[in-house]
């Protein structure tokens, strides 16, 4: 059967234009309406995740604006005129009633005041004398640095500082579902007594200058439902979330929540639950944002979860946003639905329509293969003949008619000129092709030079721009050290990380002059033996390597010099050491070795040439395939906070100047290895090179 309709259908143009028409209805629509399901879905769940994210990033950033404006307003007490005059005349009941008035009005918990030894001389409801100084923003705040930031307290130490705030901490555990297990006895009413606290220090001075001490305030999370409240109105403002969708905040302690607009039973707020257990493996174990569905309480939502952490960068809770999901989902499945319905329906009547079109065409298509068959038999004077269409069937089955005319005048002559036709087309592809190839390497020459020409004149005017007000800075630095002399020493920090960048500025104006005009800096050549420059520079840098935990290995076996200036070679050779030093920050083993060249040895795409191979490898983290190429470019560097992107191209155009060439090797996760191939008489050129288009050619991937 089936072979009966394959074999009609091969035969019959009714029937293929039959299955034309029908197939987008049996097979494209199918297949159309898996497509756009397939991308709504996915694309809706990528706007929900993008829209989860920044809202998120919205809720972090309030949070630290809370978070400051708790310490603004510390900040604010210790330098008003009335905590100088309390300290100077007032008395210890003064003092407590000043702290209480001021924890009041700046909204804090608690609010103590520390000598300079870090012990509490008022405030809180301590037994005996305490030592704040353990807490870490206070330590800060003994050295006289401002400081806040997140600390977990525990039951006793919230009993010290006020009996309430351990009262308020209490929370009481709810059995969650999909929560991990948790040692605390939740069946017989276990609880979160800990409290995530907002902790701020701020010292205070005399008039001399000298630290009197330090206030020390907090404000209590657990609870705190006006912040998460102010939170959740912040992040999802008014139609910010339509179709019925509500959101929520929420502040974790650990994985129970503590502060929270999550809803547990009608009014009454989802405190002592808990996360997922999902949630709190990646947010709280692995330190990862949580972007996606997750169950929450007693419904899905849309959720975005970011670890906090204390002042020791200890992960202790979580913030989290987020909104309901199935309202969401509902409106797209109706859309989705919808949509399909529409589909199908305007797929059926096209295919009604176009059933009808084609019974037109039928007919004129069975004459003209009537007409093949009888040509195929044999009967070359067959013709379709007169025809009254007038549209393309018609002009089709006439055309078709004159073509059968031509062709038997024609056969003879298109096969006499076939061969001719092909020789020549295969000279002038030959020739195009050649042609092509001289035309794209003459156009990368050209940008080259261009290119190269810009950047020198740029660097020159930038050089002498930037040169002449670093002059100015310099010289004042040195005149205002001169004039203070020893009034210098409030600023003396400041006055050095001034002069520091100003050298640093002229390190860079340097290394681009040295770029753009590599003949001006070149030094005088003369044998140089490479395995002493290798020594030296093991000397000049085994400080750091050492620091850094590098095992250095040296394998000097170059057997003659090489025609360079010394100290270009020791300032290439020391660029790769401290790159190949950076790459290994865990530290690692480090392989500087040199040989002769072998006769046998060759640069790709260049002769043979008598000199030393060099070699600086790590077992660093290696260099992205994506990188490799662009190593060598100007300006182009992967340590964006540090690198100029200078350093390899200066060293490329250095050993390119005496006509030798840098070459890379470099395995992602296991190392790179750097290969200078240097002659033993040099082959001058002071022009600036173009290292991306030599490096491509000469660079390998491990």
């Amino acid at each position: 059967m089936l072979k009966r309709l394959a074999a009609a259908y091969a035969e019959s143009v009714r029937l293929k234009l039959l299955a034309l028409v029908l197939a987008p209805l049996l097979v494209g629509a199918p297949v159309l309406l898996m497509i756009v399901w397939a991308w709504g879905t996915q694309g809706y769940d990528q706007l929900l995740v993008n829209k989860v994210s920044s809202d998120l990033g919205t809720a972090r950033q309030f949070f630290d604006r809370v978070q400051m404006s708790l310490r603004n307003g510390l900040e604010g007490v210790a330098t008003s005129h009335r905590l100088a005059l309390v300290l100077e005349r007032g008395t210890p009941a003064d003092l407590r009633r000043l702290l209480e008035e001021e924890a009041e009005e700046h909204g804090l918990d608690y609010l103590l005041l520390l000598d300079a030894g870090g012990m509490v001389r008022a405030g809180g409801s301590f037994a005996v004398p305490a030592d704040r100084s353990g807490w870490s923003v206070v330590r800060e705040a003994l050295h006289g640095y401002a400081q806040h930031g997140l600390e977990v307290f525990a039951p006793a130490e919230l009993e010290a500082l006020n009996p309430a705030l351990r009262r308020a901490a209490h929370t009481p555990l709810v059995p969650t579902r999909a929560a991990r297990p948790d040692p605390r006895n939740v069946e017989s009413h276990g609880a979160e007594d800990r409290g995530l606290v907002i902790q701020v220090a701020i010292p205070f001075d005399g008039p001399d200058g000298r630290l009197l001490g330090v206030l020390e305030g907090g404000v209590l999370l657990n609870g705190n439902q006006g912040i998460v409240d102010r939170l959740n109105t912040i992040v999802y403002q008014d139609a910010s979330l339509p179709l019925g969708s509500q959101g929520t905040a929420t502040l974790f302690l650990g994985d129970t929540r503590i502060a929270t607009n999550v809803r547990l039973f009608e009014g009454q707020r989802a405190l002592g639950t808990r996360a997922s257990q999902a949630v709190a493996d990646k947010v709280l174990d692995r330190g990862e944002p949580w972007l996606g569905s997750a169950f929450v309480v007693n419904d899905t939502y849309v959720s975005g979860y970011q670890p906090l952490a204390d002042t020791a960068g200890r992960r202790i809770g979580m913030l989290y946003v987020g909104f309901l999901e199935s309202p969401l989902r509902d409106t797209l499945y109706k859309a989705l639905a919808g949509l399909f319905l529409l589909f199908l329906l305007v797929s059926g009547l096209g295919t009604l329509v176009g059933l009808r079109g084609a019974r037109a065409i039928f007919r004129p298509l069975e004459r003209m293969a009537g007409v093949i068959a009888r040509i195929e038999g044999g009967e070359d004077s067959a013709r379709i003949g007169p025809t009254a269409s007038r549209d393309e069937l018609g002009r089709l089955a006439r055309a078709f008619d004159h073509l059968l005319d031509s062709v038997a005048a024609r056969r003879w002559e298109l096969q006499r000129s076939a061969e001719e036709l092909d020789r020549k087309v295969a000279l002038r592809t030959a020739a195009l092709e050649e042609a092509n190839a001289t035309l794209r390497r003459a156009q990368q020459q050209l940008v080259m030079n261009e290119k190269l020409t810009a950047i020198g004149e740029l660097t020159a005017g930038v050089a002498h721009e930037i040169n002449n007000p670093v002059a100015v800075i310099q010289g004042n630095l040195d005149l205002l050290r001169e004039v203070l002399g020893d009034g210098i020493e409030p600023v003396r920090q400041e006055v050095r990380l001034i002069d520091e960048q100003t050298r640093r500025i002229h390190a860079i104006v340097t290394k681009l002059l040295q770029f753009a005009r590599p003949g001006d800096f070149a030094g005088y050549a003369e044998p140089t033996d490479v395995n002493g420059v290798l020594s030296d520079c093991l000397v000049l840098t085994r400080h750091n390597l050492n620091r850094a935990r590098v095992v250095v290995t040296l394998k000097a076996q170059a057997g003659g010099p090489v025609e360079m200036n010394r100290g270009e070679l020791q300032q290439v050779l020391i660029n790769l050491i401290v790159n190949a030093m950076q790459a290994m920050p865990e530290g690692g083993r480090l392989t500087l070795d040199s040989r002769d060249i072998a006769p046998d040895e060759r640069l790709p795409g260049a002769e043979p040439f008598e000199g030393v191979l060099v070699g600086v490898e790590d077992t660093g983290h290696g260099i992205a395939a994506g990188d490799l190429a662009r190593i060598f470019d100007p300006f182009f560097t992967t340590k964006k906070q540090t690198g100029t992107g200078l350093g390899l191209s200066i060293s490329y155009a250095i050993v390119q100047r005496y006509g030798g060439r840098i070459t890379v090797e470099s395995d992602p996760g296991r190392g790179t290895r750097f290969t200078l191939w240097l002659r033993r008489q040099a082959v001058y050129s002071d022009q600036p090179t173009a290292p991306f288009f030599a490096a491509q050619r000469i660079t390998a991937g491990g």
